[in-house]
């Protein structure tokens, strides 16, 4: 049985027993109640006699540890296994995250744990920076910089909280550096001859999908989500919640949008989506991917961009693409563009497309209906009527 002393300036007992190499050790027990402290000293000696024989797996070294909390602490030791603890937080962030961003931290917390095997039903604690670099060099051999440091920032998010809970005294993912981004082509806006290409090739419901997102800067997922009851035809206006920030718009319809939307059968259903195959295949996926693939199809036909290669030939959805400067997001950059150039002022656009800017906040700015009309009104007509 492990042994007790005490020093002269401290509260606490010592525990004394033999190591399994033999040796003699004293450490703390952080009890000042000697019974308790004997309990503690018993613990870590049973521990030693477990690693002298070599019994002292991983899980029972955590049972000890564990119990050795509970004695001191009159309390459970927080744990939690990678594998668990990814599945809570994944739960937490359906509430606290886009519905966008749900998915992706979805597909990062799966690509994770199959690359760790194992080791995912370990403790959280036991996480090393090593393993979580591994993890990106892989991701970086099939993925864009963009991506692989996606999942990086995601991990990151989830250790951190895990740091909160208690789980862990560090963030070993703070230590696994970003990738730069090389190589890849720079967003860009649209230019009109580009848009008319567009439009030339694009199919009815994608004609009126690319309108909206030129004049009102919408994102991809926004727009397939639209429904008549969005729409207000005869005050020309348009009401959306967008979904990766949450942000209620007022956007006033701008007459080549005004002229699609009326050419279109509204039926009886005010909830009936505005894009009905769009929405369907949105529904469907979860997501923006399978739209944005069929929209990167569209700038092929319209001569571009470069066809893809299939997955037959090794160069699909498991590879690293060459990132295209143009895609539905440049809607946004072209429609604040459009704007900027209408002389319409910084503050207005920004109101319009919905940016985010610490310079325009809309705690004390408030931009009223008539500014907005006037600022879409000043946009060019893409297909001015004869």
């Amino acid at each position: 049985m492990a042994s007790l002393r005490r020093f002269p300036r401290s509260p606490y007992w010592f525990a004394c027993f033999t190591l399994p190499d033999g040796r003699r050790t004293q450490q703390s027990t952080k009890s000042s109640d000697r019974k308790e402290a004997q309990r503690i000293a018993n613990k870590f000696e049973d521990a030693a006699d477990e690693g002298r024989t070599g019994k002292l797996i991983e899980g029972q070294a955590r049972k000890v540890i564990a119990e050795i909390f509970a004695i001191g602490n009159k309390d459970e030791l927080p744990n939690s296994t990678l594998q668990e603890f990814l599945a809570s937080w994944l739960k937490r962030k359906e509430l606290e995250a886009g519905e966008a961003t749900h998915v992706r931290y979805g597909v990062v917390v799966e690509q994770f744990l199959k690359h760790l095997g194992t080791k995912a039903s370990s403790d959280i604690s036991h996480l090393t920076s090593r393993e979580i670099t591994a993890f990106r060099d892989d991701l970086a051999k099939r993925l864009a910089a963009n991506t692989v440091n996606f999942a990086i920032k995601a991990i990151r998010a989830a250790l951190n909280q895990a740091k909160r809970d208690g789980l862990i005294e560090s963030n070993q993912a703070d230590r696994v550096t970003l990738l730069k981004r090389r190589g890849q082509s720079k967003r860009r806006p649209f230019t009109m001859e580009e848009l008319k290409k567009i439009l030339k090739v694009a199919n009815e419901e994608w004609q009126g999908m690319v309108l909206v997102g030129l004049y009102t800067g919408l994102r991809l997922g926004d727009i397939a989500n639209l429904t008549w009851a969005n729409i207000d035809l005869q005050n020309q206006q348009l009401t959306v919640a967008t979904r990766k920030t949450g942000r209620s718009q007022n956007l006033p319809i701008a007459k080549p949008v005004l002229r699609h939307l009326e050419s279109l059968s509204a039926g009886d259903d005010p909830q009936q989506p505005l894009f009905p195959r769009a929405c369907k295949k949105y529904d469907d996926g979860g997501h923006n991917g399978s739209l944005s693939k069929e929209f990167y199809n569209i700038l092929v036909s319209a001569g571009l961009a470069v066809s893809r290669e299939s997955t037959i030939t090794g160069k699909g959805n498991s590879v690293r693409h060459t990132q295209n400067a143009l895609s539905f997001h440049c809607l946004r950059h072209t429609a604040t563009s459009l704007l900027k150039n209408a002389g319409v002022s910084d503050v207005v656009a920004r109101d319009i497309i919905g940016h985010n800017s610490a310079a325009v906040s809309r705690v004390y700015t408030h931009i009223d209906a008539e500014t907005t009309r006037k600022a879409v009104d000043k946009m060019p007509d893409i297909f001015p009527e004869a």
